[in-house]
């Protein structure tokens, strides 16, 4: 087989190839040996007919068709892999010529990745926030704290923000009913924002049993996108009592003596949360510098794809009415013309992007690991909530654990070029990026750091006397049992109630 490679533009190829028919043998006796299974002929048992009387009773375009049908994917691989090619998305294949006994020419059109000329790594400079706590986080931590071990009390005056009603809906559209609107004693907690739009608004001012209709959209069912007057009926309306905020809250609701050390702990909790805001940052800020730095042609093919899949994707719910979808995207204050340019932006960055990384990896040589896989596996299964083998399954049949192994692969590859680069704050101070992205030093700085904690786990171990072991066991006990009756008086006023 001979093949020669044209290129095209910087992202697509078209691939010649020619196949003398003494290479075609081995394709023509699987042809034969296939046919001989599906056709019938008098005198010889399925499978063992010769090859002549075959092909006379088929005829030679037919075999000659489907030997020509069977080769074409194999020796468009042989090809890809003689020119050392990365092709994106499925080739376009021509028969340009076909001589029977003599040989067989074929074009292959594809997609390839582009060469990128990638900065020097090492040179990148990443600026994000600092990372600020402030009284008023730290308060809202409490005050969630605070409602978790809150208690719900009856009252009788009109709804109020924050309350906790039982309510009644029902809704029309044009005047006809909506049974799948209609619902009772369904409890909301007024200012979440949960339900619909204008509930909020409706309930608030409202006595027990009274009744207020407005109009508002329908997000879900047959009338999803039209018009409603919803009627709403409060049935009970209750207030949350918060336990005080002092050192007998800290012992009920945490491991710490008093408020002040409860304090202390949820300002710890508010800066682990901002960091992992801060990794997140990071890694998106270390992708722009590279997206911003490196020029990657794009292949117009795999673009239109992604572009296509969106569109397919926005009108899917819409039984692809575009009209309808058009309607739509006016309602919410945008046009046909703003979706598609920023579709096609989405499109050409998340392609630049994979492009982009795929080519760094190639060039740190980032290998995936079994470790690394299952832990995107077990991530996902609980993120879905199914089981990971059960996850690997639904994968394998969908044929999606390509795609799961690319997105660890640029997932380390992020965290390799965060490495490289120079991560500071906007005030000027260097960023630890070990916590949320691994040791630059690997595996060796692993067992390096666990190696140095253990003597001191061992020496705390070794200084907890008997007798503080029993202190802490009774001061266990004693907790229990105070948050025991404190769930308790609380399920008694909300049976009373």
């Amino acid at each position: 087989m001979k093949s020669t490679v044209e290129k095209l533009s910087p992202t697509r190829v078209r691939i010649n190839v020619e196949v003398p028919f003494t290479e075609l043998e081995p394709d023509f006796d699987r042809a034969f040996k296939q046919m001989a299974t599906q056709v019938r002929l008098p005198g010889f048992r399925p499978g063992k007919a010769p090859r002549k009387l075959l092909e006379a009773r088929i005829g030679r375009g037919a075999v000659l068709e489907q030997v020509v049908n069977d080769a074409l994917p194999s020796r468009y691989s042989e090809a890809v892999s003689a020119a050392e090619l990365q092709p994106l998305g499925q080739p376009e294949i021509e028969v340009t010529k076909l001589e029977d006994n003599e040989e067989l020419v074929f074009t292959a059109e594809v997609d390839i990745r582009p060469e990128i000329e990638l900065p020097d790594l090492s040179a990148l400079k990443i600026t994000v926030d600092p990372i600020e706590v402030g009284d008023d986080e730290v308060d809202t931590e409490l005050q969630n704290l605070r409602a978790r071990f809150g208690t719900l009390t009856g009252v009788e005056r009109p709804a109020a923000e924050g309350d906790f009603v039982s309510i009644d809906l029902s809704a029309t559209v044009d005047g006809e009913d909506v049974p799948e609107a209609a619902t009772e004693g369904l409890s909301h907690e007024i200012g979440s924002g949960q339900l619909i739009e204008g509930l909020d608004e409706a309930i608030i001012g409202l006595k027990v049993d009274e009744s207020k209709t407005f109009t508002t959209t329908l997000a879900a069912g047959e009338h999803a996108g039209k018009e409603a007057e919803v009627t709403v009926t409060v049935k009970s309306v209750k207030e949350r009592e918060l336990p005080e905020a002092d050192d007998e809250f800290a012992q009920l609701a945490s491991e710490f003596d008093t408020i002040a050390e409860l304090k202390e702990s949820l300002v710890e909790q508010v800066k682990r949360v901002k960091r992992i805001q801060q990794a997140e940052q990071i890694r998106d800020k270390a992708l722009e510098v590279l997206l911003d730095d490196v020029e990657v042609p794009l292949p117009e093919a795999i673009v239109k794809a992604q572009v296509d899949d969106a569109l397919h994707n926005a009108i899917h719910g819409l039984d692809h009415d575009e009209d309808k979808f058009n309607e739509q995207l006016t309602e919410q204050g945008s046009s046909r013309e703003e979706f598609d340019a920023d579709n096609q932006s989405n499109a050409e960055k998340a392609v630049k992007t994979q492009l982009l990384m795929d080519a760094v990896a190639d060039k740190l040589d980032i290998q995936v690991g079994q470790e690394d896989l299952t832990e995107r596996l077990v991530l996902m299964s609980r993120q879905y909530g199914i089981e990971p083998q059960q996850l690997l399954q639904v994968l394998q049949q969908n044929n999606q654990l390509p795609a799961m192994f690319a997105d660890v692969r640029r997932g380390l590859t992020i965290a390799a070029v965060v490495h490289s680069a120079t991560v500071t704050d906007t005030e000027g101070n260097v960023i630890d990026t070990a916590e949320f992205f691994g040791p630059a030093g690997g595996a060796e700085a692993d067992e390096s750091a666990a190696a140095a904690e253990a003597p001191a786990e061992v020496e705390a171990d070794d200084a907890d006397s008997d007798d503080e072991a029993e202190k802490k066991a009774k001061k266990a006990e004693k907790k229990a049992k105070k948050k025991a009756e404190k769930k308790a008086e609380a399920d008694d006023a909300d049976s009373a109630e």
